[in-house]
């Protein structure tokens, strides 16, 4: 639940020792089904807490689709994860990141359409990476079983940032298609346990999700559904300009620390592209593109939030924007409930 310290040489010590090996032992293996520790149903709940060693923790939570054309998503991330957590600690975007890795399916027909990890703030989320199943499946009808995974974050994590100090975690779903339009009680009962007794609109699960996560999808190039339409349409009403199109996958962990910086203020766009060229990242331009609207909605305040960390510590509550606020009974499904 986030306790430790993530150690860039523990992490090299590890990869020495693959000697070339895939970090993915687990799906490479020949698994087929979901590793025990990364079962929604076994494990309940996923909690980022305040320690001793992070008395300010921040949840941050990654979960990308697995399937088709996505599965290199999660390799990507597994050798971009010691830059992605130097730009959050040691840039100082965020104070105490705890970060949970996980990963998207079709319940309609694959085997393992959930699996989440724990957040953690040391290598540990390392090791759950590799236990990730890289099923490589999919419905083939351009809609993916993202809702689940939103239902589990709604109703299945608790954090100190929020809990506490009414701060909004990070939500990222990396992914090239469309989330069912409901919940499906039958889903929810099989793969997280819980009961439902009738479907859940996809607005008004968004509507609860976004209370205490900040949520973004990330739509890379090179998907099999980058740049369509519908799916970009689809998700922009949803969560309105939190939707990023991004012309390299090679950046997503850099987008994924600058959104961050931009979200707490401690950083503006143009710090965090400084902050990319300084160590030796070739990710700017995509993420520039990336991350234009989202810097302009931010504002300018990085600077000012860099030089005073004690604003880090207790920066001022982020609004609701009022594109995923909006909505109305109309958007809603006949049968489908608020949760």
């Amino acid at each position: 639940m986030g306790s430790g310290r993530w150690s860039a040489d523990v992490y090299e010590t590890a990869e020495r020792l693959r000697g070339g090996k895939s970090a993915f032992a687990y799906s490479d293996s020949g698994a087929r089904t979901v590793h025990p520790s990364l079962d929604p149903f076994d494990v309940g709940r996923r909690e980022s807490r305040d320690s001793d060693e992070h008395p300010n923790s921040l949840a941050i939570a990654v979960l990308f689709d697995v399937t088709g054309s996505m599965g290199s998503v999660p390799r990507t991330l597994q050798t971009k994860l010691p830059r992605l957590l130097g730009l959050l600690k040691e840039g100082g975007y965020a104070a105490d990141p705890q970060l949970m890795f996980g990963a998207i399916g079709d319940a309609t027909c694959d085997r393992a359409p959930l699996q989440v990890g724990q957040f953690e703030s040391d290598n540990r989320m390392d090791g759950d990476l590799e236990r990730i199943l890289l099923e490589g499946g999919g419905g083939g009808q351009k809609t993916e079983s993202y809702e689940l995974a939103m239902f589990f974050m709604a109703r299945h994590t608790s954090t100190d940032c929020f809990e506490k100090r009414a701060r909004r975690g990070y939500l990222f779903i990396i992914g090239d298609e469309m989330p069912y339009p409901a919940v499906k009680p039958r889903e929810v009962d099989a793969w997280i346990g819980d009961e439902l007794p009738q479907p859940v609109a996809i607005r008004n699960l968004v509507a609860q999700l976004t209370r205490r996560w900040d949520t973004y999808f990330i739509l890379p190039e090179g998907a099999a559904h980058a740049g369509d339409g519908q799916v970009l349409g689809t998700w922009r009403s949803l969560l309105g300009q939190n939707v990023i199109e991004l012309a390299d996958l090679d950046a997503v962990c850099e987008t994924i620390a600058l959104t961050v910086g931009l979200g707490e203020e401690t950083i503006d766009l143009d710090e965090g592209l400084t902050d990319l060229a300084d160590v030796g990242s070739s990710a700017g331009p995509a993420v520039r593109r990336a991350l234009a609207a989202i810097g302009a909605y931010r504002g300018g305040t990085g600077t000012e939030r860099r030089r005073h960390p004690a604003l880090r510590a207790a920066p001022a509550p982020r609004a609701l924007p009022a594109a995923r606020a909006s909505g109305s009974s109309k958007d809603f499904p006949a049968g489908s409930v608020l949760l």
